[in-house]
C-alpha cells in the first residue's frame, strides 16, 4: 500500500513539472492533461446535445429538417465558444496571454489563412440567413444535386451519381447559386416538342396534353400546359408544361418517359415528328442533267448539298 502511494506521490510530482509559461500562470503536464480532457469532453457532450436537439427537442414540431439543423449547429459552436473560456479559466491559464495569442494568431490568418478563414464565416452566414438548408435540390457551377450535410467550413452536395462533392462554404456566398427547392419540390419542366406542318395543331395539343395528364409522376395541380412556341423552319415547335415532385432531382427520366409516351401517341393518331434528311449532288452531274458537258469533268469537285425534311414515328 505505501508503494502504490509513493508510485502516486511520484506521478503528481512528475505532473506538476513547469513545460512553460503564460503570462503570469505556469502551465504544468497536469494542466494541458486537463485541458485536453475537458476539452475533449466539452466537443462530445456539445455532439450529443446537437443530435438530441435535431432528433428529441424539435423533432415533433413543425420545424423542417434543414432548419433543426442550422439550430442544433448554432446553440453547439456558441456553447463551444462560453465553454473554451471557462475551461481556460477552471485551469487556471492567463486570458490576457490568450488575448496576445489571438491577435498574433489573427496577423497569420490575415496572411496564410484567409481561405479557411472566409469559409468559416460563410459557414455562420449560411447558418444563419439560411438560403440553402439539408435536403435542398442545388445547382453551384458545375455541381447539381441534394444537401446533404452543411459544416462550419464545407458543405457537402451528393449527386445523381450518389458522388460526394465538397463545396467550400465561400462558393455559396460568392457566387451565384440555384436552389430548385428553396419554398417547395414542386418544379416545372419545359420539354420540347416538333411536329409536321401537316399535323392539326389542336390535336397536337389536346394529345400532348392526354400524355402529362396520363403519367403519374406529372402533378395535376398546377395544371400541365402545351404551348405552340414558334413555327420554325420545317417544323411546329410545340413546349410541354408540366409540374412535378418525384422527378424535381432527375429531370432527364421524365423527360424520356414523357417522349416514349409522346412517340407512341403521335404513331397511332399519325402525327409526324420531322427529321433532317441530306442528299448530295455533284456539281458534274447537275451539269450533265442541264445537257451541259465539260471537257475535263474530272476537275469539278464541287457538291450541292440539298437539305430536305421527313416524317417519323409513323
Amino acid at each position: 500500500m505505501d508503494s502504490l502511494q509513493q508510485l502516486f506521490i511520484q506521478i503528481k510530482s512528475f505532473l506538476d513539472i513547469p513545460v512553460f509559461s503564460a503570462g503570469k500562470s505556469s502551465i504544468t503536464l497536469w494542466t494541458l492533461v486537463v485541458l485536453v480532457i475537458l476539452i475533449l469532453l466539452l466537443f462530445s457532450i456539445t455532439r450529443w446535445l446537437k443530435v438530441w436537439i435535431v432528433t428529441g427537442l424539435l423533432a415533433k414540431s413543425s420545424v423542417e429538417l434543414g432548419v433543426r439543423l442550422a439550430i442544433g449547429a448554432i446553440v453547439r459552436y456558441i456553447i463551444i465558444a462560453v465553454g473554451l473560456i471557462v475551461i481556460l479559466q477552471t485551469t487556471g491559464i492567463d486570458l490576457s496571454t490568450v488575448t496576445i495569442l489571438a491577435g498574433a494568431l489573427g496577423v497569420g490568418v490575415g496572411f496564410g489563412l484567409q481561405n479557411i478563414t472566409n469559409n468559416f464565416v460563410s459557414g455562420f452566414i449560411l447558418l444563419i440567413e439560411r438560403p440553402i438548408k439539408v435536403g435542398d435540390r442545388i445547382e453551384v457551377g458545375p455541381v447539381t444535386g441534394d444537401v446533404v450535410n452543411i459544416s462550419i467550413r464545407a458543405t457537402t452536395v451528393v449527386t445523381n451519381d450518389n458522388i460526394a462533392v465538397i463545396v467550400p462554404n465561400s462558393e455559396f456566398v460568392s457566387s451565384r447559386v440555384t436552389n430548385w427547392s428553396y419554398t417547395d419540390r414542386n418544379v416545372r419542366f419545359n420539354f420540347p416538342v416538333g411536329v409536321s406542318y401537316r399535323s392539326d395543331p389542336e390535336l397536337v395539343r389536346r394529345l400532348l396534353l392526354q400524355v402529362a395528364d396520363q403519367h403519374s409522376g406529372v402533378l395535376k395541380d398546377p395544371k400541365p400546359g402545351a404551348l405552340l412556341q414558334e413555327f420554325g423552319d420545317s417544323a411546329l415547335n410545340f413546349v410541354l408544361r408540366v409540374w412535378t415532385k418525384q422527378y424535381s432531382t432527375t429531370p432527364g427520366a421524365l423527360r424520356s418517359e414523357l417522349n416514349f409516351m409522346i412517340c407512341k401517341t403521335f404513331k397511332e393518331q399519325g402525327i409526324e415528328i420531322p427529321y433532317p434528311s441530306e442528299t448530295f449532288i455533284s456539281a458534274a452531274a447537275a451539269w450533265r442533267g442541264g445537257h451541259r458537258r465539260d471537257r475535263h469533268p474530272r476537275r469539278v469537285c464541287e457538291w450541292e448539298r440539298v437539305t430536305s425534311w421527313s416524317g417519323s414515328c409513323r
